[in-house]
């Protein structure tokens, strides 16, 4: 089994709905059951992000997220399939849930 990562993109931040809330909660209960949930989380919106370049000894520290874009990673799942198509699969069924774009790479 491969581990993907599935991104949620989203362009405003804390807007899921009591409806989408319940409907990630269903798709969740499912990953789990079908043994491909690893873990999943929601993220704080862009303007929580510090980046950090410690590249050449010191750190430095900047407030604000890496790059400033209309839409910004909301949250996402870490999931376990057998292949590529499985995980498209169940990456549409958790945009369907959380009414989101999502993004899906696999782990090296």
């Amino acid at each position: 089994m491969t581990q993907y990562l599935v991104s949620v993109l989203d362009d405003r931040t804390g807007s899921g709905t009591e409806d989408e809330m319940a409907a990630i909660d269903v798709y969740n209960d499912g990953l789990r059951a079908d043994g491909h949930w690893v873990f999943a989380g929601g993220l704080g919106g862009p303007e929580t992000a510090t980046v950090i370049d410690a590249r050449h000894g010191e750190p430095v520290l900047t407030d604000g997220p890496y790059v400033e874009t209309k839409e910004h990673t909301a949250g996402f799942w870490i999931i376990e399939a057998a292949d590529l198509d499985v995980a498209l699969r169940l990456a549409a069924e958790g945009s369907q849930a959380c009414n989101r774009r999502v993004e899906v790479r696999p782990f090296l």
